[in-house]
């Protein structure tokens, strides 16, 4: 059982978050409104991609240094729902910015850049999908994953920055912290932490189904 209070951890903050982002009480901001709630979920979702694309990063790394196989598939999987969480992200940015901007998809340089950045990262399964070698495999995608995560930081986070955008906290366009209070931050950061957990859970498991086959296979 303390093996795994972390996954109980990160399932009753994700369901904590839910309940009261949904029912707790928020600022009234000029435009927001009721929409500032999908802070609890948009941000959330977008530290839990790039915590997992840290780990996926990390775990490339070691194989390159290593050569062990596993290495390799524990990057792929964490690359795998890093890639998910960051289509949910994009999705509900969508939603919020329908109701908040007039528009699903703006002509803007932040959504622009998530834009292509998550392609970067898609092609990276199309790599992988390539080889049949193994060995070859993971270290062609271990080198690849390494350019991705080089490649999306700065362009969804440092660029964005050092040009007029409508999204908060890029091209002078504040961000939400002046908008939050504490009623909201007590939800905001456990469904941070809730969402970054679920994600290594949810990686955990794709890795140990993985692993299974692999030694059935073999």
């Amino acid at each position: 059982m303390k093996k795994y209070w972390w996954k109980f951890l990160g399932a009753g903050l994700l369901i904590y978050s839910v309940i009261f982002g949904f029912l707790g009480d928020t600022p009234r901001r000029e435009i927001l409104n009721e929409t500032i709630r999908m802070v609890y979920f948009h941000v959330p979702m977008w530290f839990g991609m790039m915590a997992l694309m840290v780990s996926s990063l990390i775990y490339s790394v070691r194989y390159l240094r290593s050569g062990d196989i596993k290495y390799d598939i524990y990057a792929s999987q964490y690359a795998a729902v890093s890639v998910v969480f960051g289509i949910l992200g994009f999705c509900t940015g969508m939603l919020w910015g329908n109701f908040t901007w007039g528009d699903w998809l703006p002509k803007d340089p932040k959504i622009i850049a998530v834009e292509v950045g998550l392609l970067i990262y898609s092609a990276y399964f199309v790599l992988r999908g390539s080889f049949d070698d193994e060995q070859r495999r993971g270290r062609l995608s271990a080198i690849y994953n390494i350019f991705a995560f080089a490649s999306f930081m700065p362009l969804v986070w440092i660029l964005p920055r050092l040009t007029d955008s409508l999204h908060p906290g890029n091209g002078g366009n504040p961000a939400f912290g002046s908008d939050m209070d504490m009623n909201m931050r007590i939800v905001f950061l456990p469904a941070v932490l809730g969402w970054i957990l679920i994600g290594n859970w949810i990686s955990t498991l794709k890795i140990r189904l993985k692993l299974i086959n692999k030694k059935i296979n073999e």
